[in-house]
């Protein structure tokens, strides 16, 4: 994960100050990338503690199709009642509350895209994560294995507009799997090891169902930023040296990549540093 450690170092020295509609305020760069191996390990972030169980949990969610923060706390754990999800305060910000439908409704975001998208003049929806999964089988050199967030005629139905908009997926001739994402807005700090970590497990598991083994991660970001008030917890983590990369061990006997739950997805060996607490701008 040094690389991680260098972008935070890029925007640290090259980012500018720049205004942001939460009022804290970044310091922002433009147009940067990762790559990550993920033959070699699994890149979970080692100089501050990852939640792992709200990765786990808020990728199945998505792959539910889901718009219900509540059904997220069932799923990571195993409570509807008196838990806090990474969403909660998306769910509770006033500027959402108003359009909410019913208490923990969060809007048309990632999972009710990937699985719900809907086809105009009320002619049904369609199944990307779906599509996707059969595509790979069917046609693997196919340039279309693709799985979009960004619909901008649902933006204003959605407690948060995506921050990881788009997906590529590419098999290679050896039968790798590999994903390049998109990321239009990126919190270098809280969210990107998270983001890292996701799109990761993600290649996993569909590899996994359609028969290949994985290959590269790489992540393009679009407007980079370290929040103001998470400058102090930054400069922290980069005192701290990586420890080597743990290891994702995944249910084989998952072939349908609805059926996957909490309890077939393990990461192992995973040492790290302790937590760096920092409030998430909403």
């Amino acid at each position: 994960m040094k690389q991680y450690h260098y972008l935070l170092n890029d925007i640290l020295e090259n980012g500018e100050q720049r205004n942001d509609r939460t009022g804290v305020g970044t310091i922002s760069v433009f147009g940067r990338s990762l790559r990550f191996d993920l033959r070699t390990g699994f890149p979970a972030i080692t100089t501050k503690k990852l939640a792992w169980k709200s990765v786990v949990g808020e990728l199945l969610w998505f792959i539910e199709g889901s718009k219900d923060e509540r059904r997220l706390a069932e799923i990571t754990h195993g409570s509807k009642d008196g838990t806090v999800t990474i969403w909660t305060p998306n769910s509770l910000a006033s500027y959402w509350k108003k359009k909410a439908k019913f208490e923990g409704d969060v809007g048309r975001i990632y999972g009710v895209q990937w699985r719900r998208w809907r086809k105009p003049f009320n002619e049904g929806s369609v199944d990307q994560l779906q599509n996707l999964i059969d595509g790979l089988k069917s046609d693997p050199h196919s340039r279309r294995h693709i799985i979009t967030a960004w619909n901008p005629g649902e933006l204003s139905e959605m407690a948060l507009p995506p921050c990881h908009i788009l997906a590529q997926f590419y098999v290679s001739n050896k039968g790798e799997l590999s994903c390049h994402m998109y990321q239009r807005s990126v919190d270098t700090f809280l969210g990107l090891p998270f983001n890292i970590a996701s799109y990761s497990l993600f290649t996993h598991m569909i590899a996994q169902v359609c028969d290949l083994s994985v290959g590269e991660l790489v992540i393009s970001m679009g407007d980079a930023h370290i929040y103001n008030d998470h400058l102090d917890q930054v400069k922290q983590q980069l005192t701290r040296y990586p420890y080597d990369s743990p290891t994702l061990v995944v249910n084989p006997n998952v072939k349908d990549i609805t059926q996957f739950t909490m309890n077939d997805i393990k990461l192992e060996n995973y040492q790290c540093h302790p937590q760096i607490l920092a409030k998430m701008a909403v």
